[in-house]
């Protein structure tokens, strides 16, 4: 054999050994019983399956083939959760747009009833159903009936403002005023202590202010026809978010191996 052969030889050998590093070729290192099914949140070990997208176990998987909703206490509270921030957000914009421009823009309510809607099944993981259109449209009418309170307590402070500066403006007196006063000058003068003001219950207040809040897009009936058209607007925002958590046809696919 000569030392050419020889030396292909040895390459050859070397290179079938399992032992040496194959640098050409890149490998992944798994870390088993890390995934979590996104229905139930349990450990995802073996295989998993595809329900609408989203990891699932095989109990979840089997649920979704046999027709059953695979919901959970879970996935539902996680979708409540995220909806009610979404809610809280969407009360501080609608209010804050109110107040900062002066103008009452009804149709704002439909970017609450879609904020709160995509809020849920976001967090849901695309889950849907009765008790999901039942939560998002509550938390719509709350989120657009309680932005009629800060709304109307900004305007109740800037009219009393506007109110009370012209009272403190001093009137001009007349020389009867003047005479009037030299007179009582040698008289005792009445206390000017102010009276205490009686102290006030904050939490029936705040219990009052949150049933006026629910109550304000029927309030608003006091004008007719701003106050149906509001009520139409609130309805069709409602429709959004319950649209957007109805249930959905569930598309099962698997099984795939966690390992793999």
């Amino acid at each position: 054999m000569s030392d050419n052969q020889e030396l292909n030889s040895g390459v050859t050998g070397l290179a079938s050994n399992s032992t040496v590093p194959q640098f050409a070729t890149a490998e992944y290192a798994h870390i088993p019983g890390t995934e979590r099914c996104r229905i139930c949140s349990n450990f995802v070990s073996g295989e998993y399956f595809r329900v609408n997208n989203q990891m699932a176990c095989g109990k979840c998987a089997a649920e979704a083939k046999a027709g059953q909703p695979t919901d959970s206490h879970a996935a539902f509270a996680r979708g409540l959760l995220l909806a009610a921030g979404a809610a809280v957000v969407g009360l501080i914009l609608y209010a804050t747009f109110t107040i900062v421009t002066g103008f009452y823009v009804g149709y704002i309510a439909l970017g609450v009833g879609w904020l709160v809607g995509t809020a849920m099944t976001k967090g849901a993981n695309g889950m849907g159903g009765l008790r999901y259109q039942v939560a998002a449209a509550l938390l719509t009418y709350a989120a657009i009936s309680m932005a009629a309170v800060p709304i109307w307590i900004s305007y109740s402070m800037k009219h009393r403002a506007a109110t009370a500066a012209p009272q403190q403006a001093a009137a001009p007196r007349s020389g009867n005023d003047a005479l009037a006063d030299d007179a009582g000058a040698g008289q005792p003068q009445a206390s000017s202590t102010p009276r205490p003001r009686p102290a006030v219950n904050m939490g029936k207040l705040a219990v009052q202010l949150v049933f006026i809040g629910l109550a304000s897009p029927f309030l608003q009936l006091r004008d007719p026809l701003h106050g149906l058209i509001g009520l139409v607007i609130l309805f069709v925002g409602i429709r959004i978010a319950l649209r957007l958590t109805a249930a959905r046809p569930l598309e099962v696919d698997g099984p795939y191996s966690v390992t793999g």
